[in-house]
């Protein structure tokens, strides 16, 4: 016998399901090549080899000595490296419990006591504090100094005194080796 009716003809159901299936089977053949054509779209999105190479940077730090500052450059800006002296550690430390505008502890902006590794921005107008070479250069608090506005920070980048209202931005980073930072 044939499938269908008496007379030879599919019933209405299979032919149904035949045409179900063939609008299934073309709305997805339809969706995929959507999306293959939206891919090359959707992957310029992703950031570039050049911009993926400044998300980090890596410093060696085995020639800085205790009390040296050194400067790195990250994602254009400048990164300060501080080698604190045991000295240094001590002042952020009785430092905690000074009165202070953004209170952080020492403790909270430091992987390492001996290394303070915070972004060189000013909080007030962005400016570069001053804080390596000569003592003057160092503010009220051996840290920083922002000779623009007044602006001084502490040995752990703490705003101590002038309009700046926050610390010093303490980055992401993290030490690969003893004597080797990678930032970013």
């Amino acid at each position: 016998m044939a499938a269908g009716g008496d007379d030879g003809a599919p019933d209405a159901d299979t032919d149904g399901k035949r045409r179900d299936f063939i609008h299934i089977l073309g709305g997805a053949v339809a969706a995929a090549g959507g999306a293959g054509a939206l891919w090359p779209l959707i992957d310029s999105f992703n950031p570039s080899a050049d911009v993926r190479a400044m998300s980090s940077k890596e410093v060696d730090l085995s020639p800085m000595e205790f009390g040296q500052r050194i400067t790195a450059k990250w994602r254009g800006k400048p990164v300060f490296i501080s080698r604190r002296t045991p000295k240094e550690i001590e002042l952020a430390r009785m430092d905690d419990r000074a009165s202070l505008k953004d209170p952080q502890k020492d403790a909270d902006r430091v992987v390492n006591p001996e290394w303070l590794i915070v972004i060189g921005i000013c909080t007030h107008l962005g400016c570069v504090p001053l804080g390596q070479g000569a003592q003057s250069n160092r503010g009220d608090w051996d840290g920083w100094f922002c000779p623009c506005h007044g602006s001084h920070y502490d040995t752990s980048g703490r705003i101590r005194k002038g309009p700046a209202p926050l610390n010093l931005e303490i980055p992401k980073y993290e030490f690969v080796e003893p004597l080797k930072l990678k930032i970013g």
